[in-house]
């Protein structure tokens, strides 16, 4: 019971403290700062499109109650890399044709960044299919998918 309520005590009294500054010490060793490679897959590369097409088709299922897949890529192209400059993120900004399983040919935006997959691990993908954007995510017609 004791022990308990020190901990509460302290919990308590580090609660209210305000938030300072990482220390010198810190900073030299445990902030370093992001350490970016900077390498990221192409925009046609087959793990990427292939992780796009398989959530897409998780999304459409999942959310929407709809059978709607990817069937194709067509027409990559890289719109930018890194837009805001090297202290940010690495991104390549790509968009693509891809044919939907309903026969239509839409316009699908996405953006490959370096450390935002699997717990930090690997490069990750966020991407925009035009004309699906049900939740409005990336609203307007996927604008706020691309740089």
């Amino acid at each position: 019971m004791r022990i308990a309520s020190l901990a509460a005590a302290a919990l308590l009294a580090a609660s209210v403290l305000p938030a300072s500054a990482a220390t010198l010490l810190e900073k030299n060793f445990w902030l370093s700062g992001p350490n970016y490679d900077g390498i990221l897959p192409r925009c046609d590369d087959p793990a990427v499109t292939g992780k796009i097409a398989t959530r897409f088709a998780d999304k459409e299922a999942d959310y929407w109650n709809s059978a709607l897949t990817i069937e194709r890529f067509d027409r990559h192209h890289q719109i930018a890399y890194s837009p805001w400059g090297r202290s940010f993120i690495p991104r390549r900004f790509c968009s693509a044709r891809v044919l939907t399983s309903d026969g239509h040919y839409r316009r699908v935006s996405y953006s490959i960044a370096e450390d935002t997959g699997w717990l930090g691990a690997t490069w990750g993908v966020e991407w925009c299919v035009d004309g699906t954007d049900r939740n409005l995510a990336y609203a307007p017609n996927c604008k706020m998918a691309r740089p």
